[in-house]
């Protein structure tokens, strides 16, 4: 009997084609619009936690300065002391979590080699940085331990400023100035990319962290340490330890407030794909709309087909259908109607979020549950929305139907 219904209901929908495809254009644009929200939010998310992950894995980042300055803030604002080496030694020598920590100075400068020059930022630091970051050297070497201790005008290139100043050249051992530094070549930096928050993470250069002290900073302030957390340790447990080591070495008070701050790059990572998750949520819900109004278009044509086919439904009456019959006809059909629809907003979805992945150069990630979802919603839209013309249908009078023109 289901089967028999299947096949009126396919031959009433190619009998109309045109304008059944029209009925069914509310579910493909409903679902397809949903699909592809879900599966570019998706791609998104996944592409912040992979750019967040670059950072390094587990890191801490400690900055002089009140904690509402935030981790975009220049740091170190107000009364508060800077952060010196010492602090660094001791967060890495004190504080079992931490693997490794690391000093970060940056400034803004002009890159020189020859007729090219370049406006990057400049990273005092050592080689734990490489460490701490999850960086690696393709080309040269790491700072030597004798550059570091006294201040060596040694420098590692990012990819973005070696193919600006030296282009397919190979740049170790050359000498590039930085304002009155000439600064040696001695290794370039793997490629990272653009990081989440819309930066070129390939636009640096790195010095030894004394070199940036005593001929660009002037002195002996440290900006910010990053600390790497050893894997079996939760971040959370390791910032607490770092935060009481720092209000002993800065002297503040019990019912002080800290005169700094320690960033968690999980923490920024976990707000960050929230606010991806509640635009995409959101933005679903508004194209979900779609497959209300396909619902309501499903009925409508229902509705249409059933005074059309008022005389049909009168003779198969008249020869002994019963009621569930009719109803089962009329039914299936609104389903396969949205079923249809369903299953073509799933490809075409399928094909938008691809298309928008490729666009946006982030992961394609299309979620099962989320197209399951739809294609079950489509065949409960028709349902819903055929149920009351295949009543409708059902309880007509056979006399009154045969007589119908």
């Amino acid at each position: 009997m289901l089967y028999e219904a299947v096949r009126l209901a396919l031959q009433a929908i190619l009998r109309n084609a045109f304008r059944s495809f029209l009925t069914v254009l509310g579910i493909v644009i409903g679902v397809a619009a949903v699909i592809a929200m879900v599966t570019v939010g998706q791609g998104s998310t996944d592409q912040v936690e992979a750019d967040v992950s670059t950072l390094g894995t587990n890191l801490l980042m400690i900055r002089p300065g009140q904690p509402s300055q935030g981790p975009g803030s220049g740091g170190g604002g107000g009364t508060a002391a800077s952060l010196t080496l010492k602090d660094v030694d001791a967060i890495e020598q004190q504080i079992s979590s931490v693997a490794v920590a690391t000093p970060s100075n940056s400034r803004g400068m002009t890159a020189i080699y020859g007729n090219a020059n370049y406006s990057t930022t400049v990273t005092g630091t050592d080689n734990r940085y490489l460490t701490a970051r999850s960086w690696a050297i393709v080309g040269g070497r790491a700072f030597y331990e004798s550059e570091l201790r006294t201040g060596t005008a040694a420098c590692i290139l990012g990819e973005t400023v070696r193919q600006i100043l030296f282009g397919n050249g190979d740049p170790i051992g050359a000498s590039i100035r930085l304002k009155q530094i000439a600064c040696r070549v001695i290794g370039i930096l793997e490629v990272k990319g653009a990081s989440s928050f819309g930066t070129d993470q390939d636009d640096i250069i790195l010095i030894p962290i004394r070199t940036f002290q005593r001929r660009i900073s002037g002195n002996q302030d440290v900006a910010m340490i990053y600390a790497s957390i050893r894997n079996s340790v939760s971040t959370e447990k390791a910032k607490a330890d770092i935060e009481s080591l720092m209000r002993e070495r800065r002297r503040i008070g019990p019912f002080e407030e800290d005169d700094f701050n320690v960033f968690d790059m999980k923490q920024i990572t976990s707000m960050l794909t929230g606010i991806t998750s509640v635009l995409t949520g959101l933005l679903s819900a508004v194209a979900a709309v779609s497959l209300l109004v396909g619902g309501i278009g499903i009925m409508n044509i229902m509705l249409v087909s059933v005074t059309e086919r008022t005389r049909e439904i009168g003779i198969r009456l008249a020869v002994g259908a019963t009621e569930r019959q009719v109803l089962m006809q009329f039914l299936v059909e609104a389903i396969v109607l949205s079923l249809i629809g369903g299953l073509i907003g799933i490809l075409l979805g399928l094909a938008l979020g691809l298309l928008g992945s490729r666009l946006l150069s982030i992961p394609f990630a299309p979620d099962a549950t989320i197209v399951l979802a739809a294609f079950l919603f489509s065949a409960l839209v028709g349902i819903v929305f055929g149920y009351f013309p295949a009543r409708r249908a059902a309880r007509m009078d056979p006399i009154e139907a045969l007589r119908h023109q």
